[in-house]
């Protein structure tokens, strides 16, 4: 069999080389994204997994990929994968997020004594909620269109936003990662009751999906967008 990722390939590398082995890296719970830059050798003895069974899992995935390649974000150009980004991880959250505002306050107010964890994913979601909110609109009215701005003039003046902003995005990643580690550790990987209703069942489903999503969307940030910028940074300075 074909190798190309080892136990020192670093966890974001894979994905971005290869957007479809996210899944397998989110089966076996390998951070991706706020943990890009680890190798995925630390993950797994750090998970205590099998190494050899994950690994060729991913190599498997590649030689798949290789009869039909598909495009990876390399490709595209910074204005593009921010497009993306808006348009696709964005417009999701804008629409999720008041969402489960209302799921979780009311599984909370009803389950809540059944349940007494929920206190804590009501209070931990609510706290990612305007922790993203904020995140978001801070990047479009302020980052990304200096992002864009640096493609054409690559001032000084703008050389030194975009460095001092790209490291508070990437702090303000790693917090909400933290966030979605507690969500799962509190839900016990979102397992619900055998009793639970429509509206808690789908309330766990629908975080987990906002966790998935989450992951893509640092993942084209931290692993992609940022370091390429903080490269194009470097080389003009």
């Amino acid at each position: 069999m074909e190798t190309i990722f080892d136990f020192s390939t670093k966890t974001g590398e894979i994905v971005t080389r290869l957007p479809e082995t996210s899944t397998i890296l989110k089966k076996y719970k390998i951070d991706f994204c706020c943990g890009g830059n680890r190798p995925i050798g630390e993950s797994i003895k750090e998970k205590n997994l099998n190494g050899d069974e994950i690994l060729e899992q991913l190599n498997n995935a590649y030689i798949k990929s290789l009869v039909k390649p598909s495009v990876t974000w390399n490709e595209i150009t910074n204005s593009e994968l921010i497009d993306h980004i808006i348009s696709t991880h964005h417009a999701y959250l804008s629409s999720i997020l008041p969402e489960l505002s209302q799921f979780t306050t009311k599984v909370f107010r009803v389950h809540g004594n059944q349940c007494p964890e929920l206190t804590k994913v009501h209070q931990l979601f609510h706290s990612l909620k305007v922790e993203l909110e904020q995140h978001t609109i801070d990047e479009e009215n302020n980052v990304f269109p200096l992002i864009q701005a640096f493609e054409e003039n690559r001032s000084s003046e703008i050389i030194s936003k975009l460095s001092e902003n790209i490291k508070e995005l990437e702090d303000e990643h790693e917090g909400a990662g933290n966030i979605l580690k507690q969500l799962r550790e509190v839900t016990n990987d979102y397992s619900v009751p055998d009793w639970a209703c429509m509206t808690f069942q789908l309330t766990y489903q629908k975080l987990e999906d906002l966790e998935s999503d989450l992951f893509q969307h640092i993942h084209l940030e931290n692993n992609i967008l940022f370091p390429r910028v903080t490269k194009e940074l470097r080389e003009v300075q």
